[in-house]
């Protein structure tokens, strides 16, 4: 690699869970300040030209989530928690989109619904999609009995057991709570759980980012490489084009700040996105923040 600046790869198994930027390679350094490593889904991506010029003004921002159905005391407190962080970080983006001369909608409350999220898929996608709220990612139930990631003091949903893949990940969205417990008023309704299966079905191909942040609460613990791997398909399926993502718990704060710091110097500064992020990374990094 002498000489090497940039690397592009794509991993397969439980490479999927690493961020390779973050890997020590001496006392003072990471794989992320020697290299600038972009990551594939496929190594075909670099021979199959992308030349969709990305003209839409629009931002479609989920955050600040009401996961129980409206005047429905008896869900409260049930298997996921309302997460305060998701509406700050959205209110906070929504500023400096506005700033760069985006149209943005925001939806958080019960406003940030299932069936809205997949009008965006029906008509012409957003620009940026930003959804900051709670996934789950299950193992394949065959491959190891007992690995749980489910919040406690909840039933086994059918989403943890199927024997889909692309069922095992997804998104929780408003009211979601009640189908993920398979509430069986909800027949012929969307349940508020959007599964990566759900996502594949989607037309994005106008959308250039998919952001899916989460604060400290935010993407629960990721057990089965699958599941990870089921929700970045997903989306490219769908035909979005770049994915960021949380592999893991990240603190409010430094969500935030790399968010903001990421948006700035791609909307204003005018850099890719991939210049972008690695730099706001770089920037966090440099300030005494843990890779």
């Amino acid at each position: 690699l002498t000489g090497i600046k940039t690397i592009f790869y794509s991993p397969a198994g439980l490479l999927h869970r690493i961020n390779v930027d973050a890997i020590p390679v001496s006392a003072t350094e990471t794989l992320a300040d020697r290299f600038q490593l972009i990551e594939l889904n496929s190594t075909r991506q670099l021979v199959v030209a992308n030349e969709i010029k990305y003209t839409n003004k629009e931002a479609v921002l989920y955050g600040g989530v009401d996961f129980d159905a409206p005047g429905d005391s008896a869900t409260r407190g049930g298997a996921w928690n309302y997460l305060p962080g998701t509406e700050n970080e959205i209110n906070s983006l929504e500023k400096i989109m506005r700033s760069a001369s985006l149209k943005t909608n925001v939806k958080k409350g019960m406003d940030a619904t299932e069936e809205s999220f997949k009008r965006i898929g029906s008509t012409n996608s957003p620009k940026i999609l930003h959804i900051a709220t709670h996934g789950y990612f299950f193992p394949d139930p065959k491959a190891k009995a007992g690995d749980s990631s489910l919040p406690a003091g909840s039933q086994e949903p059918v989403f943890k057991m199927s024997d889909h893949p692309m069922l095992r990940s997804g998104l929780i969205l408003s009211g979601g709570n009640k189908g993920w417990e398979g509430d069986r008023s909800l027949e012929g309704k969307e349940d508020g759980v959007l599964t990566a299966y759900e996502i594949s079905q989607m037309n994005l191909s106008n959308t250039e980012l998919v952001v899916l942040s989460a604060c400290e609460t935010g993407l629960g613990t990721i057990r089965g490489n699958e599941g990870v791997y089921g929700l970045q398909r997903a989306f490219k399926i769908a035909g979005a084009k770049y994915l960021i993502m949380s592999l893991w718990q990240v603190p409010d704060k430094q969500t935030s700040l790399l968010m903001t710091t990421f948006y700035k110097k791609w909307l204003t500064g005018k850099k890719t996105i991939p210049n972008a992020f690695h730099e706001a990374q770089k920037q966090l990094r440099e300030s005494g923040l843990d890779p």
